[in-house]
């Protein structure tokens, strides 16, 4: 049996074998066992997924690092518009845009120009002084979005919680609400963020189990339900607040029906209370309008910004309102050292005036529907897809398994393979959501991509 010995010895081989859970088959021939692969192909394929270099920086990742995400395994080192290249020099399309983050593209010349030049004049001061950067920025926010203030944070799990605490103090001291009993509406399969309070009205058991004591003071209710909504404004006079996400990313892209958030407000009017809307993933012009409210002429009570407020360059988050709402909050009540910071406030008006100056919205609303045709087009052909969702270019495909199924995460490998970069959501769903500075011929090469991979499965 020595030439079975000698592919044994082949370590990489073998290595490969096991990374990528191939299946190996014998055939008995004169009581030998015959090893049934075509080694090159395999290994060339192993070779296609993941390099010697990648592994030794995903071996370090998983070594040193925290065990708190699930990456797709490809390591990147370089990106530019649309596009993404990885450590050995490959190029993919990036469909995720780091959860809406780059929607103007990866290191846009002028958002990162900001950032330099400001970063080689004054990079923190804290808020104990004034730095002549914040004011301009807070004028041109406030302005660019409709309302008299800001309140600047750096992730967008800080401005939820910062619109939690505002709502509150609000309820508290202008509506007139007990203290401690003001209670906040949400949704059922909401992603507002992963702090403690944010997942004390999560239903997503794997961001909560052997976290609690969980956060009070919140009523949890079906997305996209108004009777719903009306029977939990009704139910008691401590309401203070609606926390909403327009639609529903992380859940799989749920858009709710026509009419849903216009409604939504009327009744928060209707009862005085504050209409929250969680604009970090869909704003920005993601959804084809600056906000995705704005398909319904919406203004919220308080808005939430993150993500691509800076364009995926630097941390920056925002929350504004107006005087009647943001003037409860007093000296000393709420901060953070980095939040409005003089590179924040720099990166932050670059990156606003970039998405008018592309037209981003436009863009994103055009080729929005130019993408769920090809999709829906593939879904003709191919009975994988079973539904396709979405508003301008934050869009997604349910493939036809369960939630438990790993295959949304195998095509998800796949489409890495043919040059795509996208990512499972919730089991069985796969997130499309391209930098919004995509063009129609890429758009169409991204579908080409999105059919071939999918036919391997058929």
């Amino acid at each position: 049996m020595t030439y079975i010995s000698a592919v044994i010895s082949d370590f990489n081989f073998f290595k490969a074998i096991y990374k990528l859970k191939i299946a190996i088959y014998y055939l008995e021939i004169n009581n030998f066992y015959i090893f049934v692969s075509i080694k090159r192909n395999i290994m060339a394929h192993t070779q296609e997924i993941l390099s010697s270099k990648s592994e030794v920086l995903i071996e370090k990742e998983n070594k040193y690092g925290a065990h708190n995400y699930h990456p797709l395994p490809v390591v990147l080192e370089r990106g530019e518009g649309v596009y993404v290249w990885d450590v050995d020099g490959k190029k993919y399309y990036d469909f995720l845009s780091a959860y809406s983050a780059v929607n103007q593209g990866h290191c846009h010349p002028k958002i990162v120009q900001a950032m330099v030049d400001q970063a080689q004049k004054l990079t923190l001061t804290s808020r104990a002084f004034y730095n002549d950067k914040l004011g301009n920025y807070e004028e041109f926010v406030t302005n660019y979005f409709g309302f008299d203030k800001v309140l600047p944070m750096n992730t967008g799990a800080e401005a939820v919680e910062t619109a939690l605490k505002l709502c509150r103090k609000w309820a508290y001291e202008v509506k007139g609400i007990h203290e401690n009993q003001a209670q906040i509406i949400v949704c059922e399969n909401n992603f507002h963020g992963r702090t403690t309070t944010i997942i004390s009205f999560s239903n997503d058991e794997s961001a909560r189990k052997n976290f609690g004591p969980f956060t009070d003071g919140f009523i949890k209710i079906e997305y996209d339900n108004l009777e719903a909504l009306e029977k939990a404004l009704e139910s008691s006079k401590n309401i203070a607040g609606f926390l909403v996400e327009p639609i529903q990313g992380e859940a799989g892209v749920y858009v709710p029906s026509e009419g849903y958030l216009a409604k939504a407000k009327a009744l928060c009017e209707k009862h005085n209370v504050l209409f929250i809307a969680d604009e970090v993933q869909t704003g920005i012009a993601r959804t084809g309008k600056l906000l995705a409210v704005h398909h319904e002429n919406v203004q919220p009570d308080i808005l939430i910004l993150g993500k691509a407020i800076s364009g995926g360059v630097y941390p920056v988050s925002a929350v504004l309102a107006n005087n009647e709402i943001m003037n409860v909050i007093k000296p000393g009540q709420h901060g953070s050292t980095f939040g409005g910071n003089p590179v924040a406030a720099a990166v932050a008006i670059a990156a606003l005036e970039v998405v008018k100056e592309d037209n981003l919205a436009e863009n994103a609303e055009r080729l929005g529907i130019i993408l769920r045709k090809g999709l829906n087009e593939i879904a003709k052909r191919n009975d994988l897809i079973t539904l396709v969702r979405g508003k301008g270019l934050l869009n997604a495909i349910v493939i036809n398994c369960s939630e438990d199924s790993d295959l949304a995460w195998e095509i998800c490998l796949k489409f890495r393979d043919n040059g795509l970069l996208a990512k499972p959501t919730h089991g069985n769903k796969i997130r499309l959501a391209p930098p919004l500075v995509m063009t129609e011929a890429q758009i169409v090469e991204c579908l080409e991509i999105i059919e071939k991979s999918l036919n391997d499965f058929r």
